[in-house]
């Protein structure tokens, strides 16, 4: 929406155009939801680690931010086990990761995949959170 400084007589109401200014900014606050980046493991047990996959989704679905999982998404169309299509899922997933506020990473194990992401989001001075797999902050030391 544009904010007019002029009134529709067309006189210059630069109180009127202040108040709906501020009012604009906080509806557009208030809307607001981050990008977070999901990591979490995605080999091993498959089946299991997609089901935590979309928890850890729901979860930051809650807490009001748009959760970015690229393990969730890319193993629809490609394939894990051939080493030339997991480099390139992997660096679309980092392209995905470049768009986001923050990293959330769940779990004790950090797998390969994960290290890369979260040495990539250090690297770029993403804020970086660590949750167990019940969604409970770790405060790590």
């Amino acid at each position: 929406m544009t904010i007019s400084k002029y009134n529709s007589e067309r006189y210059l109401d630069l109180t009127a155009y202040e108040a709906l200014s501020a009012i604009d900014r906080e509806t557009k606050k208030e809307n607001y939801k981050p990008l977070i980046f999901i990591c979490s493991p995605f080999a091993g047990d498959i089946e299991e680690n997609l089901m935590r996959a979309r928890r850890y989704c729901q979860f930051a679905l809650s807490q009001n931010t748009i959760p970015i999982a690229p393990h969730l998404l890319f193993p629809q169309f490609m394939d894990d086990s051939c080493p030339k299509q997991r480099k390139l899922a992997i660096f679309m997933g980092l392209v995905l990761l470049s768009k986001c506020k923050e990293l959330w990473y769940f779990g004790d194990h950090i797998s390969p995949g994960m290290n890369i992401e979260i040495s990539k989001a250090l690297k770029r001075g993403i804020t970086i959170r660590h949750f167990n797999i019940d969604c409970t902050e770790v405060e790590d030391a």
